[in-house]
């Protein structure tokens, strides 16, 4: 079993920026690093949206269009953790934010076998 942690969520004003962290614990403690990790949205009466993935190597990343430029991801599988900056955030960013593990990296939700709970970002005008 995998389970999944996200911290670093607030209240920012427009423009700012956040890191969102995601530590993995359970088992992962010796297989962290052959998961594809990515972070997810979802904003209130929407359905959850890709935002950016990143492959076990930390080699290969992806990125949701809309957010390329404003965020970047890293991993420290050292550390069982993956990051998620976030910087110029605006308003419709407000959302809650998952971390999610999988085999593969993918934007799809449903190639994510383990998700966080979430943690809330909110930006405001």
């Amino acid at each position: 079993q995998v389970q999944l942690v996200e911290s670093g969520g607030g209240f920012v004003q427009a423009g700012g920026s956040l890191r969102l962290s995601c530590a993995a614990s359970g088992r992962t403690l010796t297989a962290f690093s052959r998961y594809a990790m990515a972070w997810f949205r979802q904003a209130p009466g929407k359905e959850r949206e890709f935002v950016a993935a990143i492959n076990w190597s930390a080699g290969g990343t992806n990125f949701a269009d809309s957010l390329k430029g404003r965020v970047t991801i890293s991993r420290d599988n050292a550390k069982n953790t993956v990051y998620l900056q976030m910087n110029s955030l605006k308003p419709e960013d407000t959302a809650v934010y998952y971390c999610a593990a999988g085999i593969s990296v993918s934007a799809l939700t449903t190639h994510y076998d383990y998700w966080g709970q979430g943690t809330q970002v909110t930006v405001s005008s």
